[in-house]
């Protein structure tokens, strides 16, 4: 029997992006979101709005980055927010970087997201996340 936890849209949308992320699969990301989401990739970024809007800045980031290995948290779920670790190792533009961030998310009753807030630091160079990680 799956708990309830497990069919949050939370655990989905992590699966579905470390996934699509590594696989560069743009329209994978897209379907997670309802079409008037506001997603914010950085606190004072001007945010990208709707399905388009994710779709322009996900396709953008992904014509920059070449073999990404990407790792997700374990979602923290409240109600219909969530927040989710991330960490991936890529190769952008040429040179090796790691990102590791955080994503707060809010899920519609159909278990889109409506609002995504993200927040991220980078270094240089390829680095796997330290252990216990993510729990």
């Amino acid at each position: 029997m799956t708990s309830t936890r497990e069919r949050h849209p939370a655990v989905r949308w992590a699966n579905v992006w470390k996934a699509a992320w590594e696989a560069r699969d743009t329209e994978a990301i897209v379907v997670l979101y309802h079409p008037d989401a506001r997603f914010s990739t950085q606190p004072f970024r001007v945010p990208y709005l709707g399905a388009a809007g994710v779709r322009a800045y996900v396709q953008q980031a992904f014509d920059e980055e070449r073999g990404p290995r990407v790792w997700v948290g374990d979602p923290v779920i409240d109600g219909s927010r969530a927040a989710i670790e991330w960490w991936a190792a890529v190769e952008e533009n040429g040179r090796n970087i790691t990102l590791a961030g955080s994503s707060v998310l809010r899920f519609d009753a159909s278990g889109l997201v409506v609002e995504q807030r993200d927040t991220w630091n980078q270094a240089d160079g390829r680095h796997d996340p330290p252990e216990g990680w993510g729990r």
